[in-house]
């Protein structure tokens, strides 16, 4: 399961965008940050690939060491939906809700929940309404057949500071997602009743941002948990 990207350069893209044409600064500036923005989703794409390359592996190893045959080429469409899922987030563009749900053509969906439903900021430990919102959640995707479940933490780029949140996690960000991420899944399972051998967590930190963080309203749409239900198909 190989993959072959083309890097190009922002700059370089974005005179490929504007070649042939006379244009304003401010319109290559504009082509730089696109190119820019879709260098970044392609980083993305290619670390979702990564994972999932692991994690095929690690399903062949063990299969095979139970005597079973390895694993069906139809599993890895697996890697197909998470790049899909990635290129359908980018269109997303709108304000999110504080829970939002979107579904594919395959069964699966997504249900991306901000921060602020959840935790209080800084912390890890989720609110009692934040509780009530996950229960509901988990009604939903344990009422129909499922796959794999991940659990994916993401916060913005500020670095955390306040001594407190930072004696309790001093790896920063990335330990705070990942933290947040194992919380909101042992909810699932407690409360919502959704099988522990059904959920992986992950913690990405500040590096799977959505949008730029370059705004109060860009970072709060970064900072959020993502519940990634497969068709289990």
């Amino acid at each position: 399961m190989k993959m072959n990207h083309k890097h190009v350069a922002p700059a370089a893209l974005a005179l490929a965008l504007v070649s042939g044409s006379c244009v304003s600064q401010e319109e290559y500036d504009e082509a730089v940050d696109l190119a820019r923005h879709y260098q970044a989703r392609l980083h993305d794409l290619e670390q979702d690939h990564l994972m999932l390359e692991m994690k095929t592996e690690d399903l062949e190893t063990d299969l095979l060491s139970a005597g079973g045959e390895p694993v069906p080429a139809s599993y890895t469409a697996m890697e197909a939906e998470l790049e899909r899922l990635r290129a359908e987030l980018d269109k997303m563009g709108e304000n999110p809700d504080d829970i939002s749900f979107y579904s594919f053509n395959d069964g699966s969906y997504l249900i991306r929940v901000q921060d602020q439903v959840l935790f209080d900021s800084g912390s890890a430990e989720i609110n009692e309404d934040g509780k009530k919102a996950l229960v509901e959640v988990c009604a939903q995707i344990t009422g129909n057949p499922h796959g794999r479940i991940w659990v994916r933490g993401h916060t913005d780029n500020d670095p955390v500071k306040r001594p407190a949140t930072l004696e309790k996690f001093p790896h920063g960000n990335l330990q705070l997602s990942a933290a947040r991420a194992v919380e909101v899944a042992m909810v699932m399972i407690s409360d919502g009743k959704v099988g522990a051998d059904d959920i992986s967590v992950m913690g990405f930190g500040e590096h799977m941002p959505l949008k730029e963080n370059n705004s109060a309203d860009n970072k709060r749409f970064n900072r959020r948990v993502e519940i990634y239900v497969s068709s289990g198909e």
